[in-house]
């Protein structure tokens, strides 16, 4: 609920609005508040408890494709890497993978860059389109105007090495992923 400074109901609301100006209703924002999956930088979840509860929303909500992050969480943050985590273990059980299948659903993952590439904005776009991938979603001018005005509704979690994120960062331009 992203609760660790003791911000959820502040948090939840930056998120509703964040959604808000992406096109996405807060009916289909979901926020989960479970005692065993604090938010916390330096905690790693239980995976299995949240596979389980990601596989039921994917049910719930009929989803068909999950993006998250891959095993370096963008950012090292050990609820990001986490949820990869989570996924990958749903995902490599048959049983599982299977019901994805059936469900049609998909998963990609978002590329962990090194911190140069990290913080060169728009000149990444060269490299990414050279190197492989399953997905690449570079952003119009418009489009990174609009990601950076969702990104500053989170305005509890805006201290000043995110705002460098907001001015120089490759993520709100360029997105490579691959397929889990």
């Amino acid at each position: 609920s992203g609760n660790y400074y003791n911000q959820g109901e502040i948090r939840r609301k930056e998120l509703e609005q964040s959604c808000f100006l992406l096109g996405i209703p807060a009916s289909d924002v979901t926020v989960i508040d479970h005692r065993d999956l604090p938010d916390n930088p330096a905690v790693e979840w239980d995976t299995q408890l949240l596979a389980t509860l990601v596989l039921k929303h994917i049910e719930a909500k009929n989803i068909n494709l999950v993006v998250t992050f891959d095993a370096g969480g963008v950012s090292g943050h050990a609820n990001h890497v986490s949820l990869y985590a989570a996924l990958r273990y749903k995902y490599c059980c048959l049983e599982i993978f299977i019901l994805f299948l059936c469900l049609g659903c998909h998963v990609l993952v978002l590329e962990s860059v090194n911190l140069f590439r990290k913080y060169i904005s728009i000149l990444d776009i060269p490299i990414s389109c050279l190197l492989p991938g399953d997905a690449l979603f570079i952003l119009t001018e418009e489009e990174t105007e609009q990601a950076k005005r969702a990104m500053r509704c989170h305005r509890s979690q805006l201290l000043w090495f995110r705002h460098v994120y907001l001015l120089f960062s490759r993520y709100m331009v360029v997105n490579s992923l691959r397929l889990l």
